[in-house]
């Protein structure tokens, strides 16, 4: 779909995740939660409009998910801990 205009361009569940870095069945909880709006085609599939995933990306981009690995106090295990930044 690469020669249509940005305002139709349509983009694939697997291409929206990974512009987000998520699994793909991320994108499709997200469209059942109303997060994205997809369109659905004749065959089932859902595509994604471009710039309805740009409009969430940037305003998720406010509020940027930082994931950092640190040494457990109580047990000395590596742990990961996911955190928001404003």
């Amino acid at each position: 779909m690469a020669g249509l205009p940005d305002a139709e361009r349509m983009l694939r569940p697997r291409e929206v995740a990974l512009l987000f870095k998520v699994d793909p069945k991320t994108v499709t909880r997200w469209a059942k939660t109303g997060r994205l709006t997809p369109v659905v085609l004749p065959s089932g599939h859902r595509r994604y409009r471009a710039v309805d995933v740009e409009a969430l990306m940037s305003s998720t981009s406010r509020k940027m998910r930082v994931t950092t690995t640190h040494i457990c106090g109580r047990c000395g295990t590596h742990i990961a801990c996911d955190s928001v930044e404003a």
